[in-house]
């Protein structure tokens, strides 16, 4: 999890107008998005047989994944969860950690490129404490769509299963960013759309984890398109 020790290690990584951002903004972002997020209306549907975490049992050890895209409707949906999540270690992600802690979250820092094993220990731990793991499974790079192999480790690592979800708005604006980045607009509805569990097998190979890696891809996928379908919405976001 981040310290007051991390925060100024990571800001002497950083440039002047880089700690400006990043003593501005989370607290500008956390303002706005509490109070829009308070015209939103979620509705909670599910994959046939699938319960909803946090509705119909409070997480513990598990992990949970969903698309990087729609991280601003999952902050304020989830807050002060007290959940912890996968961040990485660029100044992006200094921005996201930061914007996080404010709405409840922890976080540790790793990526699939630089600091993932550390990420993946500390991750470990988090479980260990009967507290959920949660990755962007496609962050922070991408390709959309495509999860990481991070948090299929940390299931065979574990045994914990992995949960999947997204949060799709109605209405909403979609930046032309890797990973069409979703900001919903005020007073829509949103569905929050759980899919299938994912278990991985402590004994895996690497080839039985690709073949569960390509099954957390199609548990977020469905979740995807079945709140794309809720609201009658073309896979781009836009009213069918």
């Amino acid at each position: 999890m981040t310290t007051a020790l991390n925060k100024a290690d990571a800001a002497a990584r950083f440039t002047l107008g880089q700690r400006f951002v990043l003593a501005i903004v989370p607290r500008l972002v956390w303002v706005l998005l509490m109070i829009v997020g308070r015209t939103w209306r979620f509705e909670v549907i599910a994959e046939e047989g699938v319960t909803p975490a946090f509705h119909g049992f409070t997480p513990g050890r598990e992990i949970y994944c969903f698309w990087h895209q729609c991280v601003l409707p999952c902050a304020f949906y989830f807050r002060n969860t007290g959940a912890t999540i996968l961040i990485s270690q660029s100044f992006d992600g200094e921005l996201i950690t930061r914007t996080l802690e404010l709405f409840g979250f922890h976080a540790v820092r790793g990526s699939s490129s630089r600091g993932g094993g550390e990420g993946l220990l500390a991750l470990r731990n988090v479980l260990d404490a009967n507290t959920p793991a949660i990755f962007t499974a496609d962050g922070p790079r991408g390709p959309i769509y495509r999860a990481k192999m991070g948090p299929v480790k940390l299931a065979q690592l574990t045994g914990a299963p992995i949960g999947s979800f997204h949060l799709q708005p109605e209405s909403t604006w979609a930046m032309r960013s890797w990973d069409r980045f979703l900001v919903p607009k005020p007073f829509t509805r949103i569905a929050v759309s759980w899919g299938h569990w994912t278990r991985v097998p402590a004994d895996g190979s690497k080839t039985d984890l690709e073949v569960k890696r390509e099954q957390l891809d199609q548990a977020l996928e469905s979740a995807r398109m079945r709140a794309i379908e809720h609201f009658g919405l073309r896979s781009s976001g836009e009213a069918a």
